[in-house]
């Protein structure tokens, strides 16, 4: 389990049992550009298909920070929902946090690191991203029409 200590004491850990699922719920939800209206239904979903990460605060070990990888483990990770605290905001957490995943990502052989964000260009900057070319990349949103299936996809292998 990854798991790194800043010198100031703050705990980066990878164990899903640690997070607070209601606080993450209610950062994404109600202070989010791009998750307004989240369930808790649907984020504990979501932690439970990617690698999560919280990061604590020394002393009480109250969750500040959280991300989550979408990742295959060998090439490609996604990052997806990074929120630090308004209370711990301006102390480089966010920054150290995707810096460490960065750092653990390359040190076990992926060669693909992607995000987006509509507001921290500059942040990510800092850490090597760079905007990818727009001529290559697609996206496709889907549009949820029916109840959402809970049951996973499953991948058949290749005769």
């Amino acid at each position: 389990m990854f798991s790194l200590t800043r010198d100031d004491g703050h705990v980066l850990d990878g164990d899903p049992a640690r997070l607070d699922v209601d606080l993450v719920t209610h950062w994404l939800a109600t202070d989010s550009y791009w998750a307004p209206g989240r369930t808790r239904e649907l984020m504990a979903a979501a932690i439970a298909g990617s690698a999560p990460f919280g990061v604590y605060r020394p002393g009480d070990g109250r969750q500040v920070a959280f991300a989550r990888l979408v990742t295959d483990g060998a090439v490609f990770a996604y990052l997806s929902d990074v929120y630090v605290d308004r209370a711990v905001r301006g102390i480089g957490l966010g920054s150290w946090l995707v810096g460490a995943l960065r750092d653990e990502l390359a040190a076990r052989g992926l060669t693909r690191f992607l995000l987006t964000t509509d507001d921290a260009h500059g942040v990510y900057a800092r850490l090597g991203f760079a905007p990818v070319d727009a001529g290559r990349w697609m996206e496709l949103r889907l549009q949820v029409t029916s109840p959402i299936r809970q049951d996973p996809i499953m991948v058949q292998p290749l005769p």
